[in-house]
């Protein structure tokens, strides 16, 4: 009974990690519109990258805490650290300048955080 609480707690929480993640990847779509037009833009895409990178955090470790309890599948942490990886990738071409590949990759990451986020 208790292991079940324990899973069952460990799942919201990875549903809340994965809710963050999309959330803060759709706000850095919002704040890198406002990168073009607003003189804020650009500090607020910044603040929102840091956030955005410690939600990617923090979806490993609801992942790592949903698994290991209850001894279920390790595919979560596969996906999460996934997530982390790109998101890494996504700062490193944020900071080198490369809209080319740095937007197309923001766009990925939602969608597949969205699908993460539906299928849970």
């Amino acid at each position: 009974m208790a292991t079940q609480a324990t899973t069952q707690r460990s799942l919201s929480f990875l549903q809340i990690a994965i809710t963050l993640q999309t959330l803060t990847i759709f706000l850095q779509a919002v704040s890198a519109g406002l990168l073009l037009t607003a003189s804020y833009g650009e500090t607020l895409h910044s603040v929102g990258a840091r956030v955005m990178y410690g939600a990617s955090m923090l979806y490993v470790l609801a992942a790592v805490l949903a698994w290991k309890p209850g001894g279920g599948s390790p595919r979560p942490i596969w996906y999460a650290t996934g997530f982390l990886v790109l998101a890494s990738v996504q700062v490193v071409l944020g900071i080198a300048h490369v809209p080319s590949v740095h937007l197309p990759l923001g766009v990925l990451m939602f969608g597949l955080s969205l699908l993460a986020l539906a299928r849970r």
